[in-house]
C-alpha cells in the first residue's frame, strides 16, 4: 500500500517545489544603465509641461478610473485608445485632440498607471482590464452610438484579448497600433527591441501554481521594462511605470491561443510603421489574416514603434476608418 501511495503523495510535492524553485530563483535586478529601449522622445515632446486632467468613472468595483474626455458625447462613435506598456493616456493626447471631430474620444489611465495609481504595476486580478473597459463603455455610450476600441502595443494585444473574451460584443469595430500579440508571435523581437526583461523563470513557476489554482503569488513582479533615464529623470517620470506583476501582464496581453482571441475581432484595422523597434510590422498581415479576414492593414515607412501614434498618416487613416460606416 505505500509503495502505491508514495508517489501519489509525492508527485504534487514535487510539482510544488519545481513551482516554488523556479519562482524563488528568480527576482528583478537592475537594468543595466546603457540599455537601449524605445524613443520617447516624440511622445516627451508631444506632451510637453501641461498635463490635460482626468474625468473619474466609476467601475463594478467602486474604484474610480481615471479618463480624459474629447469631443461631445454625442458625436459620430465612442473611440476608446488604450495606452501602451509602461506610460499612460497622455500618450494619446495629439492623436485624440485630432480625432475629437470625428468621435467621441475617450483615453483611461489603465490601472496601475498614470500619475497616482493605487498599486503601480498591478491590478486585483487577471482579467480585470477587461471588465474596466466594458465598464467604461456601459458608462459613457449613448443610445445607439457605435463603439470603436484602440490599442497602441500591448494597449492594441488587450484590444485582441477584449475580442476574444465576455465582452468582446462590446466592440463594433477594433484599431490595432503596432500590437503585441505574445512573445511567441511572429511578430516579435527579442525582448521586444530591448524594451522589456522577463523573469522567465519566475513566470514559468507562476504559471504551474496558476495551473492548479493557486494564485497567491500573483502579485510578484515579473517584467521589467526598459524605461530611458530622460523620462524617469523628467517632470513626467513619476508617472511612468517600470515593472509589472503577473497578474497585471497576463491581462494585458492576448491569451495563449493569441490567435484564437485575434479571430474574434471585429472590423479591424492595423496600422504599423516599417522601422519598428519592437515588432515585426511586416509580419502582422499575413499572420492575422490567416484567422480573421476582416482587417485592413497599413504599414507606415520610415516610422518607428512609438511614432506611429502621432504620425499624420496614422491620424488620416484612422479618421477614414471612423467614417466608414
Amino acid at each position: 500500500m505505500i509503495k502505491i501511495l508514495l508517489p501519489i503523495i509525492l508527485t504534487p510535492v514535487i510539482f510544488l517545489l519545481i513551482a516554488g524553485g523556479l519562482i524563488l530563483s528568480q527576482s528583478p535586478q537592475p537594468l543595466p544603465s546603457d540599455r537601449e529601449g524605445l524613443d520617447f522622445s516624440g511622445i516627451l515632446a508631444g506632451e510637453g509641461s501641461v498635463v490635460r486632467e482626468p474625468t473619474n468613472i466609476p467601475m463594478r468595483d467602486g474604484t474610480m478610473l481615471p479618463a480624459r474626455l474629447y469631443g461631445a458625447p454625442d458625436q459620430g462613435p465612442l473611440l476608446v485608445l488604450i495606452h501602451g506598456s509602461g506610460w499612460h493616456g497622455m500618450q494619446f493626447d495629439g492623436l485624440a485632440r485630432a480625432l475629437s471631430s470625428d468621435a467621441f474620444v475617450v483615453v483611461p489611465d489603465l490601472r496601475g498607471h498614470g500619475a497616482k495609481p493605487e498599486r503601480r504595476g498591478d491590478v486585483d486580478h487577471i482579467g480585470q482590464y477587461e471588465e474596466d473597459l466594458a465598464d467604461l463603455i456601459d458608462n459613457l455610450r449613448q443610445d445607439g452610438q457605435k463603439v470603436v476600441v484602440a490599442g497602441h502595443s500591448s494597449g492594441g494585444g488587450l484590444v485582441v484579448r477584449m475580442a476574444g473574451g465576455a465582452y468582446g460584443d462590446r466592440m463594433d469595430k477594433a484599431i490595432l497600433l503596432a500590437p503585441f500579440l505574445k512573445y511567441n508571435a511572429p511578430t516579435m523581437r527579442p525582448d521586444a527591441g530591448g524594451w522589456t526583461q522577463a523573469l522567465t523563470r519566475r513566470i514559468i513557476g507562476l504559471t504551474m501554481l496558476n495551473m492548479v489554482g493557486i494564485t497567491t503569488f500573483n502579485d510578484l513582479q515579473v517584467i521589467q521594462l526598459a524605461m530611458p533615464r530622460a523620462v524617469l529623470d523628467g517632470p513626467l517620470g513619476h508617472t511612468a511605470t517600470t515593472t509589472y506583476t503577473y497578474r497585471l501582464n497576463n491581462g494585458f496581453a492576448p491569451r495563449e491561443d493569441y490567435l484564437k482571441d485575434a479571430a474574434a475581432l471585429p472590423p479591424f484595422l492595423l496600422i504599423a510603421g516599417s522601422d519598428d523597434e519592437a515588432f515585426v510590422a511586416e509580419a502582422y498581415e499575413p499572420l492575422l489574416s490567416d484567422v480573421n479576414t476582416r482587417g485592413t492593414y497599413a504599414l507606415i515607412d520610415g516610422v518607428g514603434h512609438l511614432d506611429i501614434v502621432d504620425n499624420a498618416e496614422t491620424v488620416g487613416l484612422i479618421g477614414t476608418f471612423l467614417g466608414g460606416g
